[in-house]
């Protein structure tokens, strides 16, 4: 059904990676959750990472919207479908403004996303060595797109009340709305390492402290009554917000039946990413989701059926995980049953024989270890063999982000054969039940992989 959706929201974006966006987008995110307003918050691109600081800070689900992913179709239903109930939605961009997908215009670029929301974007600006400019650099900005509507600016890194008059009256000259003005500050702070910021399942105490900063220097140096009112002059958006069950009767899978099979979710520290949308989908599938977390559980879930390990920080945790020589055995013993496995990257690293000389489940004759080079982007694939998610042929986007080696890199079933981009390659293994692969693929855009795990799981009284 179509409905006319009147959000306010807003885009937080910026010139470039660096420039304060994440701080920006959660503080904003806590403040007005601080003021009494329900907020959903969103994530431009594949990040895993902010979501979570997005839901620390406003208490809902962090949402991914990602156009290479998930199509541009998808991108209105998903933000409805996220936002439903919420007084205003806040959407914290990727890289900058206009970045996206290498080589293929705007694709996945926060522009495109703030244009198909028809929302306005908040600009936040490095203003450190730099006064006049900033104003040559708003502009551009600015009338770049004509469709991308640039409704003010957040001046980060400022260094003094001089330096702040400067820019402001830069701005001024310009014409362009000064929303904030933030002074260097290292409260709001939070570490980083080999894929960008430590997620906050690894350090909720000083994440959560983290975000009252933020929220804090938001307050503190925004007029949030300007960015309100900027939020809520958004034209109303006409979506059929995605909704799980009809996606998957739109992929031809018809309605469960029986007892719910229970489909273990891998959780905790090491296994910090996954997209909302995924548990919404085998939860309307039929399965029962469980989650567990393999540093601590050493027993799955009573009665599992099937098992969804996707990414995270194996590597940072690989002693820990190999400690856990209980729950290692019954993943073991789950796959070599037939049942269903569905794991990306880290979960594809679990499964292997060892994660740099430590072992791991030995689902897989593969070695996995560390190295200095990051693999990262956007991959086309096709699906080599049918599989537990997808029969043959099933082409798909995903996305690569690790910095490990897998040895061999593929099986002798592959799991998909990437066309996109470099020349043509195999990577990932199918195995019985078990599909693991380096891609992270969103199930929104390929709902017929929830249902065919499910359907596949073992049922509560079967025999396995």
């Amino acid at each position: 059904m179509v409905s006319t959706l009147r959000i306010p929201r807003l885009v937080v974006a910026a010139p470039s990676s660096g420039s304060g966006k994440t701080t920006v987008a959660t503080g904003l995110m806590a403040a007005f959750t601080g003021r009494g307003l329900t907020v959903s918050p969103h994530k431009a691109g594949p990040d895993y990472i902010d979501p979570g600081y997005h839901a620390l800070a406003t208490g809902r689900p962090g949402r991914n919207l990602d156009a290479c992913l998930c199509g541009t179709g998808l991108l209105g239903p998903l933000f409805a479908h996220g936002a439903a109930g919420a007084d205003l939605a806040v959407v914290e961009g990727v890289m900058g403004l206009y970045d996206g997908a290498a080589g293929q215009g705007e694709l996945a670029s926060t522009a495109q996303l703030a244009k198909a929301l028809r929302a306005p974007v908040v600009l936040v600006v490095d203003g450190s060595s730099q006064s006049r400019s900033v104003a040559a650099l708003v502009h551009g900005f600015a009338s770049w797109d004509p469709e991308v509507r640039i409704g003010g600016v957040i001046l980060n890194k400022v260094g003094s009340d001089r330096h702040e008059e400067l820019l402001r009256d830069a701005l001024d000259e310009a014409g362009v709305d000064v929303l904030g003005v933030l002074r260097r500050t290292p409260q709001a702070a939070t570490p980083s390492r080999h894929l960008g910021l430590v997620p906050v399942a690894e350090r909720e105490p000083d994440a959560v402290a983290a975000v009252a900063a933020m929220a804090e220097q938001i307050r503190a140096g925004c007029d949030l009554d300007a960015l309100w009112a900027l939020a809520r002059s958004a034209p109303p958006l006409t979506e059929a917000p995605w909704d799980p069950a009809g996606a998957l009767a739109g992929a031809g899978t018809p309605p469960p039946t029986g007892p719910r099979p229970v489909v273990a979710v891998a959780g905790g520290a090491a296994f910090t990413f996954s997209y909302a949308e995924h548990a919404e989908l085998l939860t309307a599938a039929g399965a029962e989701v469980v989650p567990f977390d393999p540093l601590r559980d050493e027993r799955l879930p009573e009665s599992t059926g099937a098992l969804v390990i996707g990414g995270g920080f194996p590597e940072v945790y690989a002693p820990e995980l190999s400690a856990n020589a209980p729950l290692r055995a019954e993943v073991a013993a789950l796959a070599a049953a037939g049942a269903p496995v569905a794991a990306e990257c880290a979960g594809l690293l679990y499964l292997a024989r060892e994660l740099d000389g430590a072992p791991m489940c030995g689902v897989l004759d593969a070695a996995a270890r560390m190295t200095e080079r990051l693999t990262l982007g956007y991959r086309d694939a096709v699906a080599v063999g049918d599989s537990v998610l997808a029969p043959a042929g099933t082409r798909v986007s995903g996305h690569e982000f690790h910095r490990t080696r897998l040895e061999p890199g593929a099986g002798a079933d592959p799991a998909w054969g990437v066309v996109r981009p470099g020349p043509p390659r195999t990577e990932g293994f199918v195995q019985g039940g078990v599909h693991a692969s380096y891609l992270h693929v969103h199930w929104a855009a390929l709902p017929s992989a929830a249902a065919r795990l499910v359907a596949r799981a073992v049922r509560p009284g079967a025999a396995r």
